[in-house]
């Protein structure tokens, strides 16, 4: 080994990280274009995994943040739909831990940036942890998984000066035409807040709601705050960067402890497969959203934060949160986020804070798990019986497996291949948002991305501004007027 020198000359090709080449590196393997991700993709998971260590121990994304336990009730039944156990009467009150957060800065950034913020909700059902790990923005960056570590690598400090630097996010943007209908909402004032209790909240990520009779249906989740919409300007969230950084976990902490609740309705979107085969886009891309005039709202319950953490430690730093964790009545799409998170979170929860994070008190479950797991790092809650493996005699084969019914499997066929999202509409919804907007908040818009975007190379802003005139040509028109200098 001491002979061995490495060779330091670059290849000439995208290599994984033991130098094998890489041919796609923006889509994941799929069983066909829109079938499930498979385990085989080990270009993902080489990415993904390395990603999710770049940090210890503080989260990479989504690293400040506040919490807050509450309650959750629904209105009525909705085993129409999902035979989820807390979604089954209107009489049934389920415990909730939720977590806001912003998404790029570090525990010690400001909390009225620019960004996305988490909207994080943990239910302790009868059935387990059920996490519905969504943004305050029904939209994302991107389609597919791969280009999470990109994006996020993007929008983080450059690595030789460890300073922001939003040419290295534009240029992003500029080489990814599906982050057009994101811009729209995070250079609005929805991308600058100052108090949690004032944000809506959505899943983000399609997943599938299955009733007791195996009928499955898409769904979207939304959360309606009940305080209202406010947001803030960019002059606004400066100014508090500096004179306020923590307002947002402030002022959420101080209204639970006067007692003035914050309350959000759980509401979603629901579609049959019939009737995503007939939408003109991909309805498990996670850059798009669902019409609500042909998918309205469907009121499901209510949500009040009562009482605050006692250990912002223990219980806000130390929570977990993972799109893995559902319950029966609930499944994955094959929305292609949603297949990268199903790992990533997982895989970065164990990471960061241990193989037994689950054993954490804000992380367990409402019933003891009885399992054959043993062991690993922090085992402090154990299961003291000898008999580890299944099946066994000298335990009478306990744990048995549940007895829960389960539905018809799905099937999946297809190429194994890095297929795109398809149809790759990048510009239509973009296009309707902004027309959607007012005069005023156009404006707003415009000005928000030229104070970034005039800084950066020329070909990067020609790019960015014809994905802007493919969405909407006043869109990119007022763009480039806002980044021409103003005379005196």
């Amino acid at each position: 080994m001491d002979n061995f020198k490495h060779n330091l000359n670059m290849p000439g090709y995208m290599t994984d990280s033991l130098g094998r080449p890489i041919t796609n590196d923006t889509n994941t393997l799929t069983v066909g274009e829109n079938g499930p991700a498979v385990l085989e993709d080990v270009r993902f998971i080489d990415k993904m995994a390395h990603f999710d260590r770049e940090r210890t121990p503080e989260r990479v994304v989504h690293a400040k943040g506040a919490g807050a336990y509450g309650v959750f009730k629904p209105y009525q039944s909705m085993s129409k739909y999902t035979s989820a156990d807390f979604l089954q009467s209107p009489c049934k009150q389920t415990d909730v831990f939720v977590r806001f957060s912003t998404v790029i800065g570090g525990r010690g950034s400001a909390d009225t940036v620019r960004d996305p913020r988490g909207f994080a909700v943990k239910f302790y059902t009868d059935h387990g942890i059920y996490d519905l790990v969504g943004n305050d923005i029904p939209v994302f960056f991107i389609s597919d998984a791969i280009k999470f570590p990109d994006v996020i690598h993007s929008l983080k400090p450059s690595p030789d000066t460890n300073l922001r630097d939003s040419e290295r996010f534009w240029d992003f943007v500029s080489l990814s035409p599906e982050a057009t209908h994101m811009i729209t909402w995070l250079y609005s004032d929805r991308g600058t807040i100052k108090d949690y209790r004032h944000v809506d909240g959505f899943g983000v990520n399609t997943f599938v709601w299955v009733n007791a009779r195996g009928e499955r249906r898409y769904v979207k989740y939304h959360w309606k705050t009940q305080q209202g919409i406010e947001t803030i300007t960019r002059q606004e969230a400066e100014y508090l960067a500096g004179a306020d950084p923590d307002i947002a976990v402030r002022l959420l902490y101080e209204a639970i402890e006067r007692g003035d609740y914050p309350k959000y309705e759980l509401c979603v979107q629901l579609m049959t497969e019939e009737e995503a085969s007939h939408q003109s886009f991909n309805i498990l891309d996670d850059t798009k959203v669902w019409s609500e005039r042909d998918f309205p709202l469907i009121r499901v319950g209510m949500m009040t934060l009562n009482r605050n953490p006692k250990s912002f430690f223990a219980e806000v730093e130390q929570s977990a949160f993972c799109p893995a964790n559902i319950v029966p009545g609930i499944e994955f799409s094959n929305d292609k986020m949603l297949q990268g998170r199903v790992f990533s979170y997982l895989d970065t929860q164990r990471y960061r804070i241990g193989t037994n994070f689950a054993q954490l008190p804000v992380n367990r479950p409402k019933f003891m798990p009885e399992n054959n797991q043993r062991d690993g790092e922090m085992t402090y809650v154990f299961n003291p019986s000898p008999i580890n493996y299944s099946p066994n005699s000298l335990a009478n084969n306990r744990p048995e497996v549940s007895q829960i019914k389960t539905p018809k499997p799905v099937c999946a066929q297809g190429s194994v291949e890095a297929h795109p999202v398809i149809p790759p509409d990048y510009f239509t919804q973009a296009g309707e948002r902004y027309r959607g907007m007012t005069e005023k908040e156009k404006n707003t818009l415009a000005d928000n991305i030229a104070v970034e975007l005039k800084l950066c190379r020329h070909d990067i802003i020609k790019r960015v501004l014809s994905y802007f005139e493919a969405a909407d040509k006043d869109f990119a028109l007022r763009v480039s007027a806002a980044m021409r200098p103003r005379c005196k």
